[in-house]
């Protein structure tokens, strides 16, 4: 298992950057094929991808989606002594939470399971904590302990643990998710952790970036960016809302015409989504254009006509963001190949880690800003 580290300068402690690796582990999706099951669990429990940024539960509530598809996690520790976790890092949410030993759901028992008896930093606090998913809930308990993200030690941090959790965590890698959204929309008004990092001074920059890459090397950096990741220049795009890291797109087009996105629409950069997600209208003229033919509920393309597949641009600030063929077609062992590219049923677009493994992300709160630069 690799564990986080931190990066320091030789001047002075304060010149940190706190990384944590990203694991790409096994998705619930390929579990599931594996198993025979897939097919019952997609008609049983619907994929909503849109479920968390859904504003009728913008308060009180933060939804968060069933997504099968979710492959990198990192790990954390929570307590005194350490209790290790495997959590995914998500820009999409802000919560902090993990499986607790008052959780007797099929999907806390195959995860590890915080214990507060068990550390001796851990404080009560026993508000109530529901976070609603596309296809069911977490629901817990907030309390506080001594968080530890790369190395680095976040004291009395609030975070949930889980009593009931959706079944569809059964068949997910990480056993939680470290929200990196805002804290406006975090269930019950706990701190995120980011949040707690720029208070208690532990990060040199009030940034984070995060770099994805399809096989090894996956990292989420805090207070800072590692250039050894990206190629610049680096694209600043100033957020048009500071809940989610949400800008706005110009448009999207294939071999030069626009083919969705037309005059302008809202994406959310979000490292919690695996795919990139659309309007129904917007998505079906992007895979009818690259060839996709609908079986059995799935997006399908011959294998054999990736490599003359036309590529896909995002227009964001004025620059290009190219994806290719062989980043949004997805090669599976059950079901040939899938496109990267789901309708959303909303407005907004998601931009998720089809998108992020090309384009190395930085996530500025000192600005409200995302940059964008490709990745290496």
């Amino acid at each position: 298992m690799k564990w986080a580290f931190v990066v320091c300068a030789m001047v002075a402690l304060s010149e940190c950057l706190v990384q944590v690796p990203l694991e790409r582990g096994q998705t619930a999706r390929e579990l599931l094929e594996e198993q025979g099951l897939w097919e019952e669990y997609k008609l049983k429990y619907p994929y909503n991808p849109m479920a968390k940024f859904d504003d009728r539960f913008a308060v009180g509530t933060q939804p968060m989606t069933n997504d099968a598809n979710l492959a990198y996690y990192g790990v954390i520790s929570i307590g005194t002594p350490p209790q290790n976790f495997k959590v995914i890092f998500d820009t999409g949410s802000s919560n902090l939470w993990v499986p607790s030993v008052y959780c007797s759901s099929p999907a806390c028992n195959n995860h590890a399971k915080y214990d507060p008896a068990a550390s001796s930093t851990y404080r009560q606090d026993g508000s109530p904590l529901d976070i609603l998913y596309g296809t069911g809930s977490m629901t817990g308990i907030l309390g506080y302990d001594t968080v530890m993200v790369g190395g680095i030690a976040v004291k009395n941090q609030i975070f949930g643990l889980s009593k009931t959790e959706g079944p569809f965590m059964e068949y997910i890698h990480a056993d939680g998710f470290l929200g990196l959204a805002y804290p406006s929309i975090s269930a019950s008004g706990a701190t995120p952790v980011f949040d707690n990092m720029m208070k208690q001074g532990l990060v040199n920059e009030d940034v984070f970036s995060v770099y994805l890459n399809a096989h090894k090397g996956s990292v989420v950096t805090f207070g800072g960016t590692d250039p050894n990741h990206y190629i610049a220049p680096i694209t600043w795009i100033p957020l048009s809302s500071q809940r989610f890291w949400q800008i706005t797109m110009d448009s999207i087009t294939i071999n030069g015409q626009v083919v969705a996105c037309s005059g302008g629409c809202q994406a959310i950069v979000d490292t919690g989504t695996s795919l990139v997600i659309g309007p129904q209208s917007d998505i079906d003229n992007i895979n009818s254009l690259v060839g996709v033919t609908v079986k059995n509920g799935e997006y399908t393309v011959s294998c054999n006509d990736i490599p003359q597949m036309p590529d896909v641009t995002f227009h964001i600030q004025g620059k290009e963001f190219t994806l290719p063929s062989s980043a949004f077609i997805r090669q599976t062992k059950h079901y040939g190949c899938l496109t990267g590219f789901d309708r959303g049923g909303h407005s907004e677009w998601l931009l998720g880690d089809i998108f992020l493994r090309q384009f190395y992300s930085i996530y500025s709160r000192a600005q409200n800003m995302v940059g964008l630069a490709k990745a290496k």
